[in-house]
């Protein structure tokens, strides 16, 4: 086995609006991972609003969903 560090900072923003910090979250990324649970994601927009802006920034991402809780 290769030893290795592996470090996840986590920032959570939480409450009304704070999807507007995301494109400042994520300005140095080149790819991002995006994992969520089953459907309220999709159901509220709150989807189609991350994936538009990952877009816009030209960051490709990969789903992982069904994440039980």
């Amino acid at each position: 086995m290769i030893n290795f560090t592996y470090k996840i900072p986590t920032k959570i923003y939480f409450g009304k609006e704070q999807i507007k910090n995301l494109e400042k979250e994520i300005k140095n990324y080149k790819s991002i991972l995006l994992a969520y649970g089953e459907g309220s994601i999709k159901k509220y927009g709150l989807y189609q609003k991350v994936v538009d802006i990952l877009k816009a920034n030209k960051i490709t991402f990969c789903e992982l969903s069904g994440i039980k809780p």
